[in-house]
């Protein structure tokens, strides 16, 4: 979906707005105010996966490095 972020420098909100083809598409307005004073920022995104792939991440042992088993606080981490 293109959907995109801007924080308006009017209203100071960030909106999302879909956006077709930003090649043909007239300059963004803040739907909130109206205003053309936007600066796109980058969102998330989420990448798909397997569930082989999410499975052997969970098996890696190198993010339990620093991990004290004793020590509820670091198993909260």
């Amino acid at each position: 979906m293109p959907i995109y972020e801007y924080d308006c420098s009017e209203c100071r909100r960030r909106v999302s707005l879909l956006i077709l083809a930003p090649s043909t598409a007239p300059p963004p307005r803040c739907p909130r105010c109206g205003s053309q004073s936007l600066q796109r920022v980058m969102s998330r995104f989420t990448t798909v996966r397997s569930e082989e792939d999410r499975l052997e991440s969970l098996a890696d042992p190198s993010g339990l490095g620093d991990l004290d088993e004793n020590d509820p606080r670091s198993v909260a981490r």
